[in-house]
């Protein structure tokens, strides 16, 4: 009696096995680089950064009529978390801490004085002005003093920035950092300094044309 031939299954190619050797470990490096979690191997290929971006082009000019009389500092700790329903912190969700470093102007618009506005005397020895009363410009973010301080992310955070243009985006405590600050600005007195730095400049001023009296009030 005749027994069948068993057939070996055919093996590998020796290229095969090579080449799947490679993309395994690029994939690994490039995940590694992607998360974090292999330090150091953004600076194993020794790549090299290169500025190509075109020049600046003015959109528009605006004149500005308004006296910067005081400028605030400030910095704020933004402890941003975001949870996911029914999923533990390790698979799903972050946590950021921003230290957010920026200024605030106080200004004085005088581009909005009337005629009414300013009154002097006949000997022009007397002057009294009305000035708009003092607000707050836009918060400005420094970007080289602001920084994060930690970040956590879930599993599925992590892989997500594989694919994601802009990983690790820090645009919502950067708005976060920017509305406290904000908020710090109103309550720190700045417009009331920003008023008395502006009378104080005008004084001097219009005494050094030979006005004797000066008197400056604020009103909308």
């Amino acid at each position: 009696m005749t027994t069948p031939i068993r057939r070996l299954p055919g093996r590998i190619p020796g290229w095969a096995k090579a080449l799947t050797a490679v993309v395994v470990v690029l994939a690994v490096l490039f995940a590694g680089v992607r998360l974090s979690v292999l330090p150091g191997l953004k600076d194993l290929f020794g790549t090299e950064t290169q500025d190509r971006s075109g020049p600046a082009l003015l959109e528009s000019i605006q004149d500005i009529s308004r006296y910067d009389a005081a400028t605030g500092n400030f910095q704020v700790v933004v402890d941003l978390e975001k949870d996911a329903r029914f999923l533990p912190d390790a698979v799903r969700g972050s946590r950021t801490l921003y230290v957010g470093a920026g200024t605030v102007d106080a200004y004085v618009d005088l581009g909005k004085l009337g005629k009414d506005d300013v009154q002097v005397n006949e000997d022009r020895t007397s002057a009294t002005l009305r000035l708009p009363h003092a607000r707050l410009g836009a918060p400005a973010l420094d970007p080289e003093r602001s920084y994060a301080v930690s970040k956590q992310r879930g599993l599925l955070d992590r892989l997500g920035d594989l694919f994601s243009d802009n990983p690790n985006s820090e645009q919502a405590v950067q708005k976060l950092a920017v509305r406290h600050i904000g908020d710090a600005a109103k309550e720190s007195g700045l417009t009331a300094r920003a008023e008395s730095n502006t009378t104080g400049m005008l004084e001097g001023l219009l005494r050094s044309l030979g006005f004797k009296k000066v008197e400056v009030a604020y009103g909308d």
